[in-house]
């Protein structure tokens, strides 16, 4: 059971794809991360030695990732928020802020939405 940056990362996958469980690095990252420490990267993290992890955790120590990241994307979003810059506002009211379309999809963002029309008399039956 390995720990980088806070994060237990599985055993069993290649080195390459577990270093993308830790928030803030993608394949690309992690590819960069694996070059610069000279470690095969279709290795399984149960096969690396403790000095190959400490290799990984002093070069991961150069990114921002974790928890710091979450704090900077954070504040970058509050920052919009107070400036009332046009992604700002997107994001206050909870809508796509990259362009998307919103009259249809939008699901995610926008959340299920109950019909409002529909509703129509029921007609008396005969008894």
């Amino acid at each position: 059971m390995a720990r980088i940056a806070g994060v237990t990362v599985p055993t069993e996958k290649q080195v390459q794809i577990s270093l993308t469980y830790v928030y803030g690095i993608g394949p690309a990252y992690a590819k960069r991360i694996l070059e610069a420490t000279k470690i095969d990267p279709t290795t399984r993290v149960k096969d690396l030695t403790e000095t190959e992890l400490t290799k990984i955790r002093d070069e991961i120590a150069n990114y921002t990732v974790e928890g710091e990241l979450q704090r900077v994307v954070a504040a970058n979003i509050k920052r919009l928020k107070e400036i009332n810059s046009y992604r700002g506002l997107r994001h206050k009211a909870s809508l796509p802020s990259r362009g998307q379309r919103t009259r249809t999809n939008a699901r995610t963002r926008r959340g299920k939405k109950v019909t409002v029309g529909g509703t129509k008399k029921k007609v008396a039956s005969k008894t």
